[in-house]
């Protein structure tokens, strides 16, 4: 009888498994050093931001220090503001200074060929003794002297047969009347008025019927 002839079985070798335990060992290894290296990063980055932000001191001495510097910027601005202000006034008065002063000059060099036609009336009237010829030089200045106040805005208010307005008359007397159309209306001019472009500068002196 034959034997059977028996084939020898190798039994699978551990080392392959310790193998594979060993290769996961590592791998759990390197996991935990890359969690542990994640870990120093954060905390290195969490202890920049606060080297790099400090935190705001609020203690009792920090906002009285706060609360002084700020009321220092107050003070410092409102003084600026008041020295602007100030040197603004001043400016301001000494233009308007200037304006007045330009004003009177034009206005006096414009008078002043009315005053040497003056002059020379006065020496015309010591040697002259007639009458005639003194009144027309004297109304010839007059004339002139009207036009050259009208080219600096003087104009005269109108007062013969218009009604009495306040704006521009002022009555010194009331003068009874038998007409009914002459109530309240300008009888006689006793002082004339004047105005400076629309600004009534005197207003005329009259009478009014009442």
């Amino acid at each position: 009888m034959n034997k059977e002839k028996e084939i020898p079985v190798e039994a699978p070798e551990v080392e392959l498994h310790e193998g594979e335990e060993v290769i996961e060992v590592n791998a759990d290894e390197n996991d935990v050093n890359s969690v542990e290296e994640a870990d120093n990063e954060t905390s290195n980055e969490t202890d920049n931001t606060e080297a790099e932000e400090p935190e705001e001191d609020n203690s009792l001495e920090a906002q009285l220090a706060r609360a002084e510097a700020e009321i220092a910027a107050l003070k410092d601005k409102n003084l600026r503001q008041m020295a602007e202000f100030d040197n603004f006034r001043k400016r301001t008065i000494k233009e308007k200074a200037e304006l007045i002063l330009n004003g009177g000059e034009k206005v006096l060099t414009a008078l002043l060929p009315v005053l040497d036609d003056l002059e020379r009336a006065m020496q015309n009237m010591e040697q002259s003794d007639d009458v005639a010829t003194l009144r027309e030089g004297v109304e010839l200045i007059m004339t002139k002297l009207n036009k050259t106040l009208e080219g600096q805005g003087l104009s005269r208010i109108e007062t013969e047969g218009k009604d009495f307005d306040t704006d521009f008359h002022e009555a010194i007397a009331l003068v009874p009347v038998e007409e009914p159309e002459k109530k309240g209306r300008v009888i006689d001019c006793v002082q004339t008025g004047y105005k400076l472009g629309d600004k009534v500068i005197r207003h005329a002196k009259v009478a009014v019927g009442q």
